[in-house]
């Protein structure tokens, strides 16, 4: 793995992997001292074109914690408000001597076109690029999952399992969703089945090739759901009437107590968020026992740090444990 793009990029393997690098790594979080030695004297960039509060943030923990230099870019005050384009943006930042970068960027394909141009010689971490995709959130979506449905780990905390066979609802604002195709894409990988649920007209051209099956009936899909995803309806990408009234859409694609009491006992609630109260989710089920939505955000930085660990750091033996004092960079 030399860049993170796309969650269809991965083997199951390689999703795995990460996930396994996580678990070892989520102990960090618990340390009185919460930093190791692995990225030392290593360089990565945030480089966001696009406002964010908890993905920069979350980079920006996962590679402090690993004792990586970190340099935040934000496009607003830079010199791209004067004009410099993504090319001379990251021309510059290689002569700085950037390991990684992580980009955000609002148009689709930005990242690619960042690594495959090769702008840069470090590695490219896709962040979120338009409506396209977010591997990084999926794959914190994905180790919340494993760490409430594996029943039966094979072996610590799921160590080396997948999720074959849980059945996982994303619900809401697909068309204008990076985070619900990058969990479509990584899901199927890990073996869970997806079922998507949203108005006809906040369903992507071409979603009958994702490996999904599609829904426009919420309280049936509930009901045999492991999981139950809600997406953010993004009111900033709207430019056309997705359907007729707020209170209509919070009606017939919201999720409130009565339809979360019609999920299995077993079976999570999930946001990658930030989250509209009061529309795709109430705020009693955002607070209630069977929210991971809190968690998610704790996971994301273990997942941040394997990902950083393994494009930067390596452990060509996959028995290496990335928390010991010893897990310096191979």
């Amino acid at each position: 793995m030399t860049h993170l793009l796309s969650t269809g990029d991965l083997t199951r393997d390689e999703a795995v992997r990460i996930l396994d690098t996580a678990e070892e790594l989520l102990s960090v979080a618990s340390r009185p001292i919460k930093k190791l030695p692995t990225l030392r004297g290593r360089t990565v960039v945030n480089l966001f074109f696009e406002d964010s509060t908890r993905t920069r943030i979350s980079f920006e923990a996962a590679a402090k914690r690993l004792s990586a230099d970190v340099l935040n870019f934000s496009a607003k005050g830079s010199s791209t408000s004067k004009g410099e384009g993504l090319k001379d943006t990251a021309l510059t930042l290689q002569a700085m001597g950037a390991d990684a970068v992580v980009v955000r960027h609002h148009h689709s394909g930005a990242p690619h076109r960042l690594a495959h141009a090769r702008w840069t010689s470090g590695a490219v971490i896709n962040a979120g690029d338009g409506t396209h995709e977010h591997p990084t959130q999926a794959l914190l979506d994905a180790f919340t999952l494993r760490r409430h449905l594996v029943t039966e780990p094979a072996g610590t905390a799921g160590r080396g399992a997948d999720l074959a066979g849980r059945r996982v609802t994303i619900v809401g604002d697909v068309l204008h969703s990076r985070v619900a195709r990058s969990n479509a894409l990584l899901l199927h990988t890990l073996g869970a089945h997806v079922t998507l649920v949203a108005p006809p007209t906040l369903l992507p051209v071409g979603v009958d090739t994702w490996p999904v099956e599609t829904s426009y009936d919420l309280d049936s899909a509930v009901e045999g759901s492991d999981a139950v995803m809600m997406l953010r309806v993004q009111r900033e990408r709207m430019n056309a009437s997705y359907f007729p009234s707020e209170r209509e859409y919070s009606r017939r694609f919201g999720l409130d107590t009565a339809r979360m009491n019609r999920m299995p006992g077993h079976a999570i609630v999930m946001h990658p968020g930030p989250m509209n109260r009061g529309m795709e989710i109430s705020a009693d089920v955002a607070d209630s026992d069977r929210s991971v939505i809190v968690e998610q955000v704790t996971n994301g930085v273990a997942v941040r740090m394997a990902v950083l660990y393994l494009l930067l750091g390596g452990a060509p033996d996959p028995a290496d444990d990335p928390t010991t004092e010893g897990g310096e960079v191979a």
